[in-house]
């Protein structure tokens, strides 16, 4: 085989999709040391990617990449994807194989043909099958810029412990509901001293209102909402001094998963089957199980198809709150 001194990895959208190739940067750049990594994805992600030391240039949908690669590796796999691998000359060239037909036999008829729920990254590893790039057994990695942690400093405060609450996702069916976030919140107000922060993109900013609405006033004052108000690597930073992390199967959770937090997951109309837990990080899981009509979609929906929305408000409060208490009495802190 040909030495191998230019790579380009593509991987198109989304946040969660994204920081879950960095393992493979990693695993890549060791395998490869010699190489320059270029990296090509839609301008909206181009900033978890920008301080990253594995690459040498990051590329747009906008600015394509041009010119000759030893390997180009297409991890997104789709038409868009693959008409830039077509314009593009290379030595070889391997992609990412999705195996959506077992995730419709899944939604459609239930029929899991998964042995495990086998992380996404360990697929995506199987693409390099063949290339001397060995699975480092680390987890997913981001790096937020010295600008973007001065800006997360001030809001949390040393020796007070902090749980970021990422509330969001872009589909119905994968929100815990306003109302149960509040609800939840209260039980852990109501028996921790706290910093929470809420946290997400402008597309949830009305739910945080919701969630602090509903929330009673004698609790408000500890809860920081940032939703809407910060960028997506300063939300990282703000992530990575938290000492731990609420959250839907959302970005936010593959990027609380890049700096080792401790995860409170909560999972309506999502299965692990798909392979999108949290990557190499401590977690508990609360979901519905037995649910017959769970999941009704890989992506999740904008409705409850049955109208019920059992696999979100099934899930108990008390029990997610009991969970994170426990863990906040066990002293498992986050370190400046």
């Amino acid at each position: 085989m040909p030495p191998i001194k230019k790579i380009l990895v593509i991987r198109l959208s989304s946040i969660g999709d994204i920081i879950l190739t960095t393992p493979l940067l990693r695993r890549l750049h060791a395998a490869y040391p010699e190489a320059s990594i270029d990296y090509c994805t839609k301008p909206p992600f181009l900033s978890l990617l920008a301080s990253n030391p594995r690459l040498s240039a990051i590329y747009t949908t906008e600015q394509l990449p041009t010119g000759r690669y030893d390997l180009v590796v297409d991890l997104q796999n789709n038409h868009r994807s693959r008409a830039i691998v077509r314009s593009l000359s290379m030595a070889q060239k391997v992609h990412y194989r999705k195996e959506n037909w077992k995730k419709w036999l899944m939604v459609q008829f239930k029929i899991n043909l998964s042995s495990s729920s086998r992380s996404v990254v360990d697929r995506y590893q199987d693409s390099l099958k063949g290339l001397g790039v060995s699975d480092d057994l680390l987890g997913c990695e981001l790096y937020p810029s010295p600008a973007e942690k001065a800006f997360a400093l001030p809001y949390v405060k040393v020796g007070v412990k902090s749980l970021a609450v990422c509330f969001g996702a872009n589909h119905f069916t994968k929100r815990y509901p306003p109302q149960r976030f509040a609800a939840l919140l209260s039980l852990l107000l109501d028996k921790e001293s706290l910093q929470l922060f809420l946290l997400g993109g402008k597309e949830d900013a009305h739910h945080a209102s919701e969630i602090l609405n509903t929330l009673p006033p004698e609790y408000c004052s500890q809860v920081t909402n940032l939703a809407g108000s910060c960028t997506l690597m300063q939300t990282a930073a703000l992530i990575e001094r938290c000492d731990a992390v609420l959250c839907n199967d959302t970005g936010l959770m593959h990027m609380a998963s890049a700096f080792g937090k401790k995860l409170f997951v909560l999972f309506g109309s999502s299965s692990s089957v798909f392979g999108f837990l949290p990557y190499h990080s401590p977690f508990d899981l609360f979901e519905v199980e037995g649910l017959p009509c769970r999941p009704c979609s890989h992506i999740g929906r904008d409705q409850c198809p049955k109208g019920h929305f059992l696999c979100m408000n099934d899930l108990s409060e008390t029990l997610i709150a009991r969970k994170i208490l426990d863990f906040f009495k066990g002293g498992s802190r986050f370190l400046p």
